[in-house]
């Protein structure tokens, strides 16, 4: 079945240009007293892309994930997703936008069925049942609705998440690890499911992970980060090309462990 476009913005937040980024970090830093977990960064994330946000244990990526979704508050700097500052006026976009992440439990005894429908209540769906009946099909995770989330496999959890962040029918993605727990195959039918979702729907999809193989096969463009700052950027073939590596993974490394030297931060 082809997804049904992105419904248009409210009147909060206006049409964009389709040309005008879904992301804009304007010189974003992250204090948590003495720790700087975000260093000054910049960069945009195009409409319609799937942008690749990449560093090791530390690096600042889940802290800036937390202030593209509001959870956070800048210490400094701005940061607009789909036109509206999230500081300010975040609710406009929070309605256009969703998050996945594997690491994040929902309620363990409620069914699979409840969950959804609580998130979908919370986005207002006109049509809740058919939206969870459609996703559920497109997922093969029929099978699963009337059991609790907690007797779910890792795998299990990661498909009914994954459902949870397309119930709003998102312009713009946040997933954080999407295909942990899968097995190869789970996980080559979950990117494939996420090629089809943007190409069918025009998403913009913003993907933390660390399967490089996976950025690879997903992503147009990555941003690297280091110790809270972006020290790289550019399409994966690129940046492959750039370090004369053969693979993401081998660029990867050469960034986490500084192999790349002293680095200063890449603008937007």
């Amino acid at each position: 079945m082809p997804f049904v476009q992105p419904q248009p913005p409210t009147a909060d937040a206006p049409a964009q240009p389709v040309t005008a980024p879904v992301i804009v970090a304007e010189g974003v830093s992250k204090h948590f007293r003495n720790v700087v977990a975000v260093d000054t960064i910049s960069f945009e994330v195009a409409a319609g892309a799937t942008t690749a946000l990449l560093g090791g244990n530390g690096a600042g990526k889940t802290t800036t994930l937390s202030m593209l979704l509001g959870l956070l508050i800048p210490t400094a700097g701005r940061v607009t997703v789909l036109g509206c500052d999230m500081v300010r006026n975040r609710f406009p976009a929070l309605a256009a936008m969703n998050f996945s992440s594997p690491y994040v439990d929902l309620p363990r005894r409620l069914t699979v069925r409840e969950n959804l429908s609580v998130y979908a209540r919370m986005y207002d769906l006109a049509a809740p049942g058919e939206r969870i009946g459609e996703l559920a099909a497109a997922l093969d995770i029929e099978g699963l609705l009337d059991r609790t989330t907690g007797a779910l496999s890792a795998g299990q959890k990661t498909r009914v998440v994954l459902a949870k962040s397309l119930l709003n029918r998102p312009r713009l993605l946040l997933l954080d690890e999407p295909t942990a727990s899968l097995d190869p195959d789970t996980g080559d039918w979950v990117r494939s499911f996420l090629e089809r979702y943007r190409a069918e729907s025009g998403a913009s999809i913003l993907l933390a992970s660390h399967n490089m193989a996976e950025v690879e096969r997903l992503c147009d463009d990555v941003l690297m980060m280091r110790a809270g700052r972006i020290v790289d950027r550019g399409a994966p073939g690129e940046l492959i090309r750039r370090y004369g590596r053969q693979t993401m993974e081998e660029v990867f490394l050469d960034i986490a462990r500084s192999r790349d030297g002293d680095a200063a931060p890449v603008p937007a």
